[in-house]
């Protein structure tokens, strides 16, 4: 499942064991095929991480600028609060499972 987050609930959030973080904006388009993938990949990575979403206009702003999110989509991945890594970008699903695959 993809929960959406907010500013105010992020800190907590983060320092889950495994966090896969997608900053978006809903006026995106491929942040919006890319949240499609993300409910998809929350699924089947349900035992290995807890996937977010965050709009970076509508709750999740500050957020976003304080992890120098400078474009969407974003994805992040961290681990017990610490960044592991990152993509940029819309991303086929193959290529997020791969990214996800070499991170979690």
């Amino acid at each position: 499942m993809l929960v959406e987050f907010e500013d105010k609930n992020w800190d907590s959030i983060k320092e889950e064991a495994v966090t896969v973080g997608q900053m978006s904006a809903h006026w995106c388009s491929p942040c919006q095929v890319l949240k499609k993938v993300m409910e998809k990949l929350s699924e089947e990575y349900k035992d290995k991480a807890t996937f977010y979403y965050g709009d970076v206009e509508e709750g999740a702003i500050n957020t976003a600028s304080s992890l120098g999110v400078r474009g969407v989509p974003t994805t992040v991945i961290w681990k017990k609060g610490i960044e592991i890594s990152r993509k940029v970008g819309g991303v086929p699903e193959s290529h997020m499972k791969e990214f996800l695959e070499e991170n979690i």
